[in-house]
């Protein structure tokens, strides 16, 4: 008998298992040859049962073994070569992915499939494959084969015996090619999904050899000191260049100069912006603008490089994130797990249906798939094989991209089974929390999905930060709506309604007015309706209820006093956000007045409409220079960063205006005197009139007003007088 203990001992199995692969090779057996592996269960009649079962006559098979590999090679006219093959090396590894060693490639891929083929392209824009090697099963469903003689830059693709006219992307890839560049059509047709051939992605064997440099640091930036800003990779440059991951870079000093921590990129996991085209409905011409439609989890979006080379996309990004630490400004990545590219399930096929359908993907009883996510599909996160891609693919972009946090699109779907329940501990989200690799990075969950499942203020995450839609909400209310100052202050404190009850902090609050869908600042004052007719859905997508107000006139205009009414309202908004515990985010472009001319859904937008128009850096200097010192005015006094909730005692007064105690559901003015060794003064007051607030003991000056005409209080003033419609900070003189 064999030393060592085998995982999967070859007699164990029946021949006709065995045999159908040309031999049968077990997973890993660590102290004896692969040739003693093969013929101690069968001995010198292996091959006779291998004529027996396949057909193929001793002299038509050729066959080479030695220590370290065997390969048995078959003739099958008409389909070509087909290989068998497999190594120790790959044996041992037995990992989801690409391995790449001195003389030889290992690939290794969960599939269910009974056969499956690794199809090896010789260039780029193949219309079929140059060799087919049929792989060797192995536990858990690990299929594996390993390839001499190939180097890194190979393109390459599955097939299994389910689907024989599909090919298949490796979900491990960790670069795609698209033989197009962004938004080209030729070669497609509306409606078709493309199977095989030229047009289909393909996967490419990359090798690692970026030099991020010995002085290469990532910020650590602490959470309570993040600024978050959230933005488009293509469409933030778009209008005065290609829109690439290197574009993008030289906005770095101007992000930098605007006091950003961190950059939350919309997705840049590859994606195929074709998919409406494909789809061939009425929105054929217009594009996956957006990304939130993942079709590879390790690779990033390819038509988002500059260069044309296959496999380009990975050393841009990484000098990206390269020069984005080097202004010490943090990535962090909006990644989409809830759901694929590959749609309802008779949508378009590129990888996990055909690999495993029924690991990937939650499916109904009736064969179809509920639609948690809104897109067709819901990503089966909590099972082992699915939960296993997601804590890779996050360590992969965290050790080998530098990533430094991670954005969860509809994160309510990781916390369901495979039914569709919530679970109280879904065994995903301890993974990441709990995996090393992960430790240090920003975690920050959008704690909702398309189907009732909202969870902010209980999302089952430890370490996950959320998107704080209730604050969103409240605070539009208070400035637009006329709402009562109650729910205001709630904000301001950091949202302890939500997060004190479980022992945690403001930081669990990511606060943010506007983000990429809904409606921009300037259009949050500008229109009370949305106006998306140019997305080809009858205006019935994007949200309804908005909290918006348009002061008297719908849509732009250049009555001036309309203007510096819109204009004031913007600075209160980004007040009361820069002014709450919590953890700020800015939605790109807002801080100079980036308007959608009211289409609060842009997903489908590829245009000037959804681009960020530079020329209002000028026109709107006056909200921009606001917005720059704002973000300085919180970076200075820690007292509105800090880690803990107010307690109530002693650290904070809640202050009425004309010398009125507060009344918390009438008043729609009130004062915040933050007390401590970093005393504020924050007066807010939403009234047509302007109120008088009393001046705490001590001298005051006025360091920031959204109102051009506050007067800031004399030296021995102990009142001062708020505009109507306007917030004030006081600081101690």
């Amino acid at each position: 008998m064999l030393s060592g203990s085998p995982l999967r001992r070859a007699d164990r199995l029946p021949y006709s298992h065995t045999l159908k692969h040309g031999f049968f090779c077990p997973q890993p057996v660590l102290h004896q040859s692969i040739l003693n592996i093969l013929f101690e269960p069968f001995g010198s009649v292996a091959l006779f049962f291998f004529e027996k079962q396949t057909g193929v006559s001793l002299p038509d098979c050729a066959g080479t073994m030695d220590s370290s590999a065997i390969r048995v090679i078959l003739r099958f006219p008409p389909v070509g070569m087909v290989e068998f093959q497999t190594s120790r090396s790959t044996l041992q590894t037995m990992k989801p992915g690409i391995h790449i060693r001195n003389n030889a490639i290992d690939f290794i891929v969960h599939s269910r499939a009974n056969r499956l083929w690794l199809l090896l392209f010789d260039a780029a824009d193949d219309e079929a494959p140059s060799r087919k090697i049929e792989m060797t099963p192995g536990e858990n469903h690990l299929w594996h084969t390993s390839v001499p003689g190939i180097k890194p830059g190979v393109f390459y693709l599955y097939r299994t015996d389910a689907f024989p006219d599909q090919w298949l992307l490796d979900p491990y890839a960790r670069a795609v090619y698209f033989p197009r560049a962004w938004g080209e059509t030729d070669g497609h047709k509306p409606g078709q999904h493309i199977r095989t051939g030229r047009l289909f992605p393909k996967g490419i064997v990359i090798e690692d050899t970026f030099n991020w440099g010995r002085k290469e640091k990532r910020p650590g930036t602490p959470l309570e000191k993040t600024i978050l800003y959230e933005a488009h990779l293509r469409g933030f440059t778009r209008a005065e260049a290609d829109g690439t991951y290197l574009d993008f870079i030289k906005k770095i000093p101007y992000l930098k100069s605007l006091g950003i921590t961190a950059v939350e990129f919309l997705p840049l996991f590859e994606f195929n912006e074709l998919e409406f085209f494909i789809e061939g409905a009425d929105r054929k011409h217009l594009l996956n603008y957006w990304g939130y439609s993942t079709l590879s989890f390790f690779a990033p979006m390819s038509r988002y490089a500059a260069s044309k080379k296959p496999g380009a996309a990975v050393d841009e990004f990484k000098t990206l994130v390269k020069a984005l630490h080097a202004a010490d400004i943090e990535i962090i990545l909006d990644v989409v797990l809830n759901h694929t590219a590959e749609g309802p399930f008779n949508g378009p096929v590129y990888n996990f249906r055909g690999l495993d359908e029924a690991a990937y993907y939650m499916i109904s009883h009736d064969g179809t798939y509920p639609n948690w996510s809104g897109c067709g599909n819901t990503f089966n996160c909590n099972h082992p094989v699915a939960a296993q891609l997601i804590v890779d693919c996050l360590t992969y972009w965290a050790e080998e991209m530098h990533v430094d946090g991670f954005r969860f699109d509809l994160a309510t779907v990781l916390c369901r089974g495979a039914g569709g329940e919530l679970l109280d501990q879904p065994p995903v989200i301890r993974a990441i929390e709990s995996s090393p690799a992960l430790k240090k990075v920003k975690l920050i969950a959008e704690a909702w999905d398309a189907l009732g499942g909202y969870q902010v203020g209980n999302f089952p995450g430890k370490r996950f930060s959320d998107w704080n839609g209730c604050f969103r909400d409240d605070i539009r209310s208070f400035w637009n709506e006329g709402d009562t100052a109650g729910n205001l202050a709630t904000r301001l404190a950091g949202s302890s309604d939500l997060y004190k009850h479980n022992g945690s902090s403001p930081l669990k609050s990511i606060n943010f007015v506007t983000a990429h869908d809904g409606f921009t600042l300037a259009d949050l004052v500008t229109y009370e309706r949305k106006y998306n007719e140019a997305n080809c859905e009858q205006n019935r997508d994007g949200e309804n209820c908005n909290y918006s107000a348009n002061f008297g006139f719908e849509g732009p205009l250049e009555e001036p006093a309309i203007c510096a009414r819109r204009l004031k309202q913007q600075k209160n908004l980004l007040a009361t956000l820069f002014l709450s515990r919590g953890v700020p985010m800015l939605n790109a472009g807002d801080e100079f007045g980036r308007t959608q001319l009211g289409n609060n859904n842009a997903y489908c937008q590829d245009s000037e409409l959804s681009w960020i128009n530079w020329t209002l850096v000028e026109k709107n200097k006056n909200l921009l220079d606001f917005t720059r010192n704002l973000i300085g005015l919180r970076k200075k006094h820690f007292s509105l960063h800090i880690r803990k909730f107010y307690t109530g005692r002693g650290d904070v007064e809640w202050i009425g205006a004309e010398g009125r105690p507060v009344h918390w559901q009438a008043d729609r003015a009130i004062g915040m005197n933050i007390k401590g060794a970093d005393p504020l003064l924050l007066l807010f007051n939403n009234e047509a009139v302007p109120l008088s607030f009393t001046l705490p003991k001590g001298k005051w000056k006025l360091a920031l007003s959204t109102d051009p005409d506050t007067v800031a209080p004399a030296y021995n003033d102990h009142e001062l007088s708020v505009p109507p419609n306007s917030v004030c900070v006081l600081t101690p003189d």
